[in-house]
């Protein structure tokens, strides 16, 4: 079974609808800085350096210091407790779906 620890921080990242929106343009950008993400996102710089910090300690974010700067990336990798316990439960509506898709054959031929 997978470690309860490592889901619920993943989970606890993931439950805020504005970390859920950097990641995701972090998905969809190589490297990325925290003004770039700042930029438009009606969040202020500490914020979304807080919120980074977050997805980086849930282990969904990665961080490349360059001089002054630092580059953050997405880590999907860092999904993986999520999708192994979501994967447990895909083996119990699996059958499920198995079993209406026999009972809607058998309502309607």
């Amino acid at each position: 079974m997978i470690e309860a620890a490592s889901i619920n921080i993943v989970l606890r990242a993931l439950a805020d609808p504005t970390r859920r929106a950097l990641l995701e343009r972090l998905v969809g950008s190589e490297e990325i800085t925290v003004v770039e993400l700042t930029r438009g996102s009606g969040v202020t710089q500490g914020a979304i350096s807080q919120h980074l910090k977050a997805l980086k300690q849930a282990g969904l974010v990665a961080e490349r210091p360059e001089g002054r700067k630092v580059y953050y990336r997405a880590q999907p990798e860092g999904l993986a407790p999520l999708v192994d316990w979501m994967g447990h439960y895909n083996v119990f509506w699996g059958e499920r779906f198995a079993s209406l898709r026999i009972l809607l054959k058998e309502i309607d031929p």
